[in-house]
């Protein structure tokens, strides 16, 4: 799992530990946010592996994976959840912001998509989980490299999804709606009137709220499960009745 170390990748690490996983391998630039997710995958009964580093690293996926093989013989589960927002409209974007943004969300997808596929070939069985957003079904403001980024991600889980879908690896994604995590907390952070733009956010929402890591977490184990297995290049959407709203 890339970005396990805060918001919905940790969520989803210590959910898959505590569905029976044999091992979690959590992937984040974030040391001290590693430690916390390997306390809590342990304590949920399987063993953590950390991995601390960029997802932009080429390098980086290919040798994650070959030590993932190393240790423990195969890999059933690789899931993309690490993800930058910078706000902003496309005039107020500058290229190295939406170059930023588009390496971290989508060459990150792709490169770590890049190097689990392989060994899930091997085997014949294995799913890749994507994260996107509601916002690139219903739209959103002010955020346009992030919903473009996202944008691009369902249209890489989908191609991806039809080119192995005959081999035995699924390929999916997660739609979440404005979510309690760290990265929406520094999104209404750059606002000139944060709790305002907080307010606008739940009313969008018709639950009245914001998700809560946990529900996307529910959603992507069963992506990862074999309940899923009929499953492949779509999406789940968790938003709180963004797109109905």
């Amino acid at each position: 799992i890339t970005g396990a170390g805060s918001g919905i990748g940790q969520m989803t690490a210590q959910f898959f530990a505590a569905q029976g996983a044999a091992a979690v391998i959590a992937v984040d630039r974030d040391q001290q946010g590693l430690e916390a997710t390997a306390k809590l995958v342990t304590d949920a009964g399987a063993e953590a592996m950390s991995v601390t580093g960029d997802v932009t690293d080429t390098d980086l996926p290919t040798a994650t994976v070959a030590e993932v093989i190393e240790r423990f013989g195969k890999l059933d589960v690789v899931m993309t959840a690490a993800g930058v927002s910078v706000g902003q409209t496309v005039l107020k974007t500058t290229p190295d912001d939406w170059d930023m943004v588009f390496a971290i969300n989508v060459k990150g997808t792709y490169l770590w998509m890049q190097a689990g596929i392989p060994p899930m070939l091997d085997r014949g069985s294995g799913s890749v989980i994507t994260v996107a957003s509601q916002l690139v079904v219903n739209g959103g403001r002010g955020n346009a490299a992030y919903i473009a980024s996202k944008g691009a991600i369902i249209a890489l889980t989908r191609t991806t999804a039809n080119d192995y879908a005959t081999r035995g690896v699924r390929v999916n994604s997660l739609l979440p709606g404005a979510t309690e995590t760290p990265l929406l907390d520094r999104s209404f952070g750059r606002l000139a009137d944060p709790d305002a733009a907080k307010q606008r956010s739940v009313a969008r929402h018709p639950m009245g709220r914001f998700g809560r890591p946990a529900a996307i977490a529910h959603a992507a184990v069963y992506f990862a499960s074999d309940e899923s297995s009929f499953t492949t290049g779509t999406e789940i959407r968790v938003d709180g009745g963004w797109i109905a709203g």
